[in-house]
């Protein structure tokens, strides 16, 4: 059979295994060097939700999708065009991703009848079972020959299954053109104080490589070139990364030292440890013992004069609710990251939902409106938490970023900005005053009061969570207190003069508005793209800022015919729609199962109404 070296636009890899297998790995290597070669990308990582579920179960398998393009690249793909499934469970989970024109590649020394019988088929044919005998299936010994590519390398035995994946990963290398260049430089990084692991890994991934390069059930092997990327340095990076760089973005910009005060909770815990890599910075991060202490520590850094953030997901932002209050009624800069999940309570820990939106606007005692924004991709995470720091800093006021579990760990190309190009931050720091200082007297346009340091002669003042006047008195004044929610409400009101305003996705009036929040973006647009291929009329408005919402909201609603809202809840953001704007009639896409939308339910839900 002649070997074929075919270009292909765009190829979606699934890998899955145990979650022992390290499929995580293998898909974040194969998706770092597809960046550097250049590829557009974007990635799914697919954690179990269980923290170590019976090996071989389908409740254990943990997945890994990347989607890689020498086009624009904007979600990780609906189906995958080469599935490895490195046991029968991971079969059984992912076989359904599989498109009809799949590679299927299946570590044979796994499909055993006891690892059958554990993932749950009735039969000890998983292919014919699944109706799988269509696709392309590369049945390979992969756990045979590891352990004959590491027999002499002084390991034991299950150590040396442990590199399984890095064959495989080798095997993808083959079938893609791809360099190891990197894996290499990712091993001598990793292994620089073991350094008898290095040439044992690199020798697997090569075996790997060659092995697939010798058999004749992989005919063909794919390249798939650089995309035409914008001019300048690139790096593939998570939400939640680029979270904890927008804040110390923030932070530089401002000239305010950072603190992060939080508990660890999946999945926001990666931007509490990205910060305190960055001590350097002037980043200052304490673990704390709980959610509740975790903003409380925060709220006082504020008061210190530190740009103050707290991270948690969920069930961390229904216990920093009290508190939330208080930096409002305070009226002190933080930033509250919620990298949502599946709720309620514990829920399913590792999937992505958008169920924290009605929590975050109105989930606290009193009238205590609170500046909401949303990330709508992996790299626009920077954006939107310097963003973020911004506003809370600039206005005086908590502001809580809602990001997902989808894009906390999924990752994109970043063109890493220049600090010079990013806009100042101005916080209204006050150093003096004449005759007796009022800490919750207004600038006049914008209701922002002055941020008055600690220990500064005659700024001295108190805060806290008793309404005050003015004057920082303890007041239970009718009037007062009216006036004071009023200037509260109107202040958050009024960064709607400062945000961006709505745009629209194609054609600025028409049949179908599609209207999407948070990191739903890449799916929506990709859907009306497809309309657009198709000669429907079809556009996208997509929402970063919720409270407030962009001036000309009613405008765009009010040029097209039909108005459909996407959300990975039961309906929250049409909800909150419906009372701001209210004359407008809204459809609705909802899922609620612990996944992304892909673009199928999105086209389908449209066609039903067009």
């Amino acid at each position: 059979m002649q070997h074929k070296v075919i270009d292909i636009e765009d190829v979606v890899i699934r890998f899955a295994g145990d979650s022992g297998d390290g499929m995580q790995l293998t898909g974040t290597l194969f998706a770092d060097s597809s960046a550097l070669f250049g590829n557009e990308l974007s990635t799914f990582p697919d954690y179990p939700a269980e923290i170590r579920a019976p090996q071989g179960t389908v409740s254990g398998v943990s997945g890994f999708q990347v989607h890689i393009g020498a086009v624009e690249i904007n979600t990780p793909g609906d189906f995958c065009d080469v599935l490895v499934a490195m046991n029968p469970a991971a079969l059984m989970a992912n076989a359904k991703w599989a498109k009809p024109t799949a590679t299927i590649i299946l570590d044979d020394n796994a499909f055993d009848e006891k690892n059958i019988v554990r993932a749950g088929f009735k039969t000890m044919n998983p292919i014919e079972e699944l109706k799988l005998d269509d696709r392309h299936i590369v049945v390979a010994p992969i756990t045979e020959l590891t352990k004959e590519s590491l027999k002499d390398s002084g390991l034991d035995n299950k150590s040396i299954v442990r590199c399984k994946n890095m064959f495989t990963l080798g095997m993808c290398y083959f079938m893609f053109n791809r360099e190891m260049d990197h894996t290499f430089a990712y091993l001598e990084k990793k292994f620089k104080k073991k350094p008898q692991f290095i040439d044992i890994n690199k020798k697997v991934l090569k075996d790997g490589f060659n092995y697939a390069s010798n058999i004749h059930a992989i005919p063909n092997t794919y390249v798939v070139k650089p995309a035409n990327l914008e001019k300048g340095t690139y790096r593939n990076i998570n939400g939640n990364q680029a979270t904890a760089w927008g804040l110390l973005a923030a932070s530089e910009k401002s000239g305010v030292p950072l603190f992060c005060g939080s508990y660890p909770i999946t999945p926001a815990t990666a931007i509490l440890e990205e910060l305190a890599v960055h001590k350097y910075l002037g980043a200052k991060t304490l673990q704390c013992e709980d959610e509740i202490a975790g903003i409380c520590t925060a709220i006082g850094a504020a008061y210190a004069g530190n740009f103050a953030v707290t991270t948690t997901s969920g069930p961390g932002l229904s216990l920093k609710s009290e508190a939330l209050g208080l930096a409002m009624i305070t009226e002190l800069p933080l930033v509250l990251v919620d990298v949502q999940r599946s709720g309620p309570s514990t829920g399913i820990p590792t999937k992505t939902e958008q169920t924290d939106l009605s929590q975050a606007l109105y989930g606290r005692n009193g009238e205590c409106p609170i500046m909401v924004m949303a990330a709508h991709s992996p790299s626009d995470c920077f954006e939107k938490a310097f963003y973020a720091g911004k506003f809370a800093m600039e206005h005086m006021m908590p502001v809580i970023l809602l990001t997902e579990g989808f894009l906390g760990n999924g990752s994109e190309p970043w063109k890493i900005p220049s600090m010079k190009d990013l806009p100042e931050i101005h916080p209204p720091f006050i150093e003096s005053c004449e005759g007796k200082f009022q800490p919750f007297e207004r600038d006049p346009k914008t209701l922002v009061r002055k941020w008055a340091l600690p220990g500064k002669v005659g700024l001295e003042h108190r805060v806290g969570g008793l309404e005050k006047n003015h004057a920082g008195v303890i007041s239970s004044d009718p009037q007062n207190h009216q006036m004071m929610v009023d200037e509260r409400a109107r202040k958050v009101a009024l960064c709607a003069e400062d945000i961006p305003e709505l745009e629209v996705i194609g054609e600025k009036e028409g049949e179908v508005l599609i209207v999407g929040w948070g990191g739903t973006f890449g799916h929506l647009y990709t859907a009306v793209k497809e309309f657009h291929k198709q000669g429907k009329s079809v556009s996208l408005a997509h929402f970063d800022y919720i409270n407030p919402l962009p001036k000309n909201t009613e405008e765009v609603f009010s040029r097209f015919k039909k108005i459909i809202v996407c959300e990975l809840n039961s309906g929250q953001f049409a909800d909150y729609l419906r009372a701001k704007h209210q004359k407008f009639n809204y459809y609705q896409l909802n899922k609620v199962q612990g996944q992304p939308f892909i673009v199928k339910d999105v086209t389908d839900a449209v066609n039903e109404i067009l």
